[in-house]
This record gives structure tokens, C-alpha cells and sequence, in this order.
């Protein structure tokens, strides 16, 4: 499938190859018996993410008017950007949550009738508030959600979403905003998700490479189609692994084969991005692995080493200060985060 014969938005990609969104989601629903995600942060720009442990019983609200506020049912451990949203993380019942840009995203114009959710503040809410994700898609549908967009503090361009969510049963959902109301793919088989264009187009962009359906040879380049067909792929030639240690390095060979590379800023292509950081949990057992590409150190992170009961403080793993060099952040890092005061999400525009 090329050119013409591509669906509209993965015609534009493969042919000018300008529009190179950021970020991949992988899930692993077979590693050994274990459910293993895994994730790429691409960004034009350093997002200064730090590791933040959220406890339950913590009061939020909806980062827009405070129409809708709760308390959070379950502790959390969460990547964050700028301190000020989170975009990955997994709480303690085992569901996690994964943010990836979509520039085709459209949320539509504010309904006072439905509930809303800053952009902010809306992936929080689904690790707040549920264990599985059939309750979270159940929410989501039935309450019609609307999600209500914000400006990037560093680039003042508008933040554009979609969500990916997988639970330790190995259940799967991507949650796109098109029309201005939620469109939901529910199903074990979606394992794997990159950016535009919409997850409908990419799956059928995907049946047409050699191996998952067709005969397009499998590609080799840094926009999502490529990505998307390449982590899929690799994913389905995964071995058996024996044991956690190999079943981490499995995935994680995966991630970083579909890792943006560092690389001088293009005027030709708006949306390049290098991959700045990756996440992976075994979503099985409550281990969170963090790894930055600018530093040479991997760390991990115990959610049961965690005090995230009622009552606990908000806890914070600075990683955006550690040099990664000698005394740097290595290995288990459950013990190394500090208390600190609640972040305080972005509010919507």
C-alpha cells in the first residue's frame, strides 16, 4: 500500500514524510506468564520528567471548573511532565495508562452537559478511579467524557491526546477523541499503538506488511506507520522468556528498536521528535522500570515498597536532577524517593 492507495492520513505520511508524531506502546500479554507494557517518550523538547508515588485518599478535581472532584480509590506510581501532568503509570490494582500524542485529536467543542476532564488531569483520573480496564472503558462511554485540551508550557502549542490502557489480566483499550466524543478499541489483540494516523487507519495500514498479512516489506523509518508495523512485528517473534530479568530485556529490545535516534531539529518536519525516555512494567507482579536515553542508567521502582495507603504523602523521585554518572540513580530506587507536596496539574486553556 503506497501513495494513492493508502488511507488519507497514511498516504500523507508515507509520501512527505513531514508528519512524525511521538511515542510507542507495547504490550506484552504472554511474557513467560506475566503481562509486560512497555513505552517510548518522544518529544521535541525535554519534558523534565520526574517519578511521582501518589497514595489513595488524595482530593482532585477536574483541572477546569470543579464541577467534577473525587478521592482517589487506589495508589499510583506515575511519570509526569514538568510536574504538572501525568502521562504514564500503573496503580496498585494493575492498571496502567499510557498518554501519546494524536494530532488528529478532536475533543470537540465544551458540552456543559457532559462530564469533562482537563488533559491534564484525565489520565490520573482512570488510575485514580479503577482496576481494570473494562471499568474504565465501561466510564468512559457511558459518561460520554470529554476531554478539554491545554497549551504545552514549553511550546504553547496545543496538547493533543490519546490514551492506551492495559490491566495484569493482559485486557487492552485505545482511547481516541475524533469527533469530539470518545471512540473506544477494546480487546486483548490491541498491543500495539504509535500516533497518527487514528488507530483504525494504522491497523490497516499493518495487514498490509509481510508477516502480520500482506506483502510490504517491513519498514525501516522513524514516523509512527513504520513504528507501529516494526514494534508489532518483533512483538510476535518474541521467545518465551525464562523468568522476569528476560522478559524485561526481551521488551525492552523491542522499545528501543522503535526508539527515535537523537538528531539536529528539521524546519521539513515539525513533528520529529528523538525518544527521550522509556517506561516498562510487568504489570503482574507491580515493578515499574524507568530508563532515560541521555543517561547510561536503568532504574526500577517496587509499588510494594511503597506506602500508598490513605493518609500517606505524595512522594518523588527527582530524576530530571540525577547526572546518571557516579552517586547518579541505579537499580532499585524504591527507597530513594522523598516526600513532597501534591503536584498540581496543568489547568485547561
Amino acid at each position: 500500500m503506497r501513495g494513492k492507495d493508502a488511507p488519507p492520513h497514511v498516504a500523507r505520511t508515507l509520501k512527505t514524510g513531514k508528519r512524525e508524531p511521538m511515542c510507542t506502546r507495547v504490550l506484552w500479554t504472554d511474557a513467560g506468564g506475566a503481562v509486560l507494557v512497555g513505552r517510548n517518550m518522544d518529544w521535541m523538547e525535554e519534558t523534565e520528567t520526574n517519578l511521582w508515588a501518589f497514595p489513595r485518599g488524595m482530593a482532585r478535581d477536574d483541572g477546569l471548573d470543579g464541577t467534577l472532584s473525587w478521592t482517589s480509590a487506589y495508589g499510583s506510581l506515575a511519570a509526569a511532565a514538568h510536574d504538572l501532568m501525568t502521562v504514564d503509570g500503573v496503580n496498585e490494582a494493575g492498571l496502567a495508562a499510557h498518554q501519546l500524542f494524536l494530532p488528529e485529536s478532536d475533543y470537540g467543542d465544551r458540552d456543559e452537559g457532559r462530564p469533562a476532564l482537563s488533559v491534564a488531569v484525565w489520565m490520573q483520573y482512570v488510575l485514580d478511579n479503577f482496576r481494570t480496564v473494562a471499568e474504565a472503558v465501561e466510564w468512559i462511554e457511558g459518561s460520554q467524557l470529554q476531554v478539554v485540551t491545554q497549551s504545552d508550557p514549553s511550546s504553547g502549542k496545543s496538547v493533543t491526546l490519546h490514551m492506551a490502557l492495559d490491566d495484569r489480566s493482559g485486557d487492552s483499550a485505545i482511547v481516541e477523541y475524533l469527533d469530539g466524543t470518545p471512540r473506544v478499541h477494546h480487546g486483548r489483540t490491541y498491543t500495539t499503538v504509535t500516533n497518527s494516523p487514528p488507530f483504525d487507519e494504522q491497523l490497516a495500514h499493518l495487514r498490509t506488511i509481510e508477516g502480520l498479512g500482506g506483502s510490504e516489506p517491513l519498514p525501516g523509518g522513524t514516523g509512527p506507520s513504520d513504528r507501529f508495523a516494526r514494534a508489532a512485528y518483533y512483538l510476535s517473534r518474541l521467545p518465551r522468556p525464562n523468568g522476569t530479568t528476560e522478559a524485561v530485556a526481551s521488551l525492552l529490545s523491542v522499545m528501543r528498536n522503535a526508539a527515535q535516534p537523537f538528531r539536529v531539529a528539521d524546519p521539513d518536519k515539525p513533528y520529529a521528535s528523538q525518544t527521550l525516555w522509556r517506561t516498562l512494567a510487568d504489570l503482574s507482579t507491580g515493578i515499574y522500570v524507568y530508563e532515560s536515553t541521555s543517561r547510561p542508567n536503568i532504574v526500577w521502582v517496587r509499588l510494594s515498597g511503597l506506602d500508598l495507603s490513605e493518609g500517606a504523602p505524595a512522594l518523588k523521585l527527582d530524576l530530571a536532577a540525577d547526572t546518571g554518572l557516579e552517586g547518579g540513580l541505579v537499580g532499585d530506587v524504591t527507597d530513594r524517593f522523598t516526600q513532597a507536596p501534591p503536584m498540581r496539574f496543568l489547568p485547561a486553556r
